[in-house]
Parts: C-alpha cells; structure tokens; sequence
C-alpha cells in the first residue's frame, strides 16, 4: 500500500483546508487509516483515524469539533477537513494505513504499517 497526502498550504487562523491521503492497493476497503502530526522539536501525535465498514471515528481532543476525517473507498481516498485552523495546528501531517478488524481505529502509531510522506500545514495568526 502507498500513500500520498496533499493539501497543506499556508492558511490565517480562523481558516480551513481539507488534506487527502490517496493510497494504491486494491485492499484499502478493509484499512483503518490515521492522520498524525508533528510540529519541529515535538514527538508526533494522533490527530485523527477512521475504521473501515460504518465509519466509526476518533479524534483527538485537541481537534475535536474542528477536524473531521471521512473516507471514499471508490477513489481510495480519505480526507481530513480542518476547519477554524489555530496557529497551534501548525505541523507537519502524514497518513497512515493499517489492516483493522470492522471499524476499528488505531490511536499508537505502531499500529500503522504504510506512512505517506507528509504534507505541511501552517496557520498564521
């Protein structure tokens, strides 16, 4: 499986951008796919995943009420719209894929087997 994610860009505070994860590999149907971030001098985190099958989801607090992630098997796509974009959502933004269970999604990374190459996001205040 292989991920590309795209999307980022310079946007002000207060602003959105929507980030796409499209990924190869004709078994992507049955992937619980992640977004993660990290900003210079910090650990990566989970910011958002999404389980195969009902859609179930999961965000982090930090995002909640802001980000929503949702997917299209068809294109094999999974989007992560960013709304009301703080100066702290400033990272560097990657997806990742892993074979799940019915909607299960991952918060460790190491759940993760495929990682796309990232995509940069900065809000300025």
């Amino acid at each position: 499986v292989q991920l590309q994610a795209s999307g980022g860009g310079l946007v002000q505070a207060g602003g959105s951008l929507r980030l796409s994860c499209e990924t190869s590999g004709r078994t992507f149907s049955v992937y619980s796919v992640g977004w993660f971030r990290q900003a210079p001098g910090r650990e990566r985190e989970f910011v958002a995943g999404i389980g195969w099958g009902d859609g179930n989801t999961r965000y982090a607090d930090s995002v909640k009420g802001r980000f929503t992630i949702s997917r299209d098997n068809a294109k094999n796509t999974v989007y992560l719209e960013m709304n009301s974009l703080k100066p702290e959502d400033t990272s560097l933004y990657y997806c990742a894929a892993g074979q799940a269970g019915w909607d299960i999604v991952f918060i460790r990374q190491t759940a993760y087997r495929y990682w796309g190459q990232g995509t940069q996001v900065t809000v300025s205040s």
